[in-house]
């Protein structure tokens, strides 16, 4: 098994540029601070539905006490650079939003190891090679770890599935230890309904939502396996293990 950087395309061009503006970078970073209740005005101011910044102080009070003034501030800086994203158009917004959770994920995760990587894609011997490449990987010594990221449970599809879990099955066949992750910045219950009605090979593919993000800057303690990223999906869902828009 090795890594690959994605051959430049149209679309990458045109994404990369995304991807390189500033604003992405900042939304990211403040996100990456946040504490779970920021990240839920996040997500909805970013949905563009409204774009009046006091009609969201309104909406969430608590992360705007004064009697709380680093967070106030905190919380001012994100609702700032969130509605940046959502006065943007429709298509530009929902762009900006992909790039905003594969930057976030590569922050996180880069906290706990330097050898965090972008748009890669993944060869094995004797196997055709996906056309498409992984949003974020990490490619340490030991095992590696591949995450396809979404902004919303939407997102979640069978193409997506199949991927991930071939990637994962072709690791085994080469005896290499390769942890396979959904991230999507979305309640965890949205993805255990959209996980629910997939009808494909799903076993072993990990997912991080919303609530769990910090754990993807956790030091991995396989649970299940070398392969299996921290965290474990319900059981009764028929959901995979995982530590895990665009």
């Amino acid at each position: 098994m090795r890594f690959q950087d994605a051959a430049p395309d149209a679309r990458h061009v045109v994404y990369a540029g995304i991807q390189a503006d500033p604003l992405v970078g900042r939304v990211a970073a403040l996100l990456a601070e946040a504490n779970h209740g920021q990240r839920l005005m996040a997500r909805a101011v970013m949905n563009g539905q409204r774009t009046d910044p006091a009609t969201w102080r309104a909406i969430f009070p608590s992360l705007f006490d004064p009697a709380d003034p680093g967070l106030s501030e905190r919380s001012e800086a994100l609702l700032a650079a969130c509605l940046a994203v959502a006065e943007r158009g429709e298509q530009a917004r929902s762009q900006y939003r992909g790039a905003i959770v594969e930057s976030l994920t590569e922050l996180l995760a880069a906290r706990r190891s330097p050898a965090v990587r972008r748009e890669r894609r993944i060869l094995f011997d004797g196997v055709r090679a996906e056309i498409h490449p992984y949003d974020v990987t990490v490619e340490g010594p030991g095992a590696a770890e591949v995450y396809d990221c979404k902004w919303g449970a939407r997102g979640i599809n069978a193409d997506v599935l199949d991927q991930l879990d071939d990637a994962r099955r072709h690791a085994a066949d080469e005896g290499t230890p390769l942890a396979v992750a959904l991230v999507v910045f979305d309640a965890r219950r949205s993805c255990l309904v959209r996980l629910a009605r997939q009808t494909v090979r799903r076993e072993g593919i990990g997912l991080v939502t919303i609530e769990t993000l910090d754990r993807l800057a956790r030091p991995r303690v396989p649970a299940g396996g070398p392969s299996e990223p921290p965290g474990r999906t319900p059981p009764g869902h028929s959901s995979p293990p995982g530590s895990s828009a665009r």
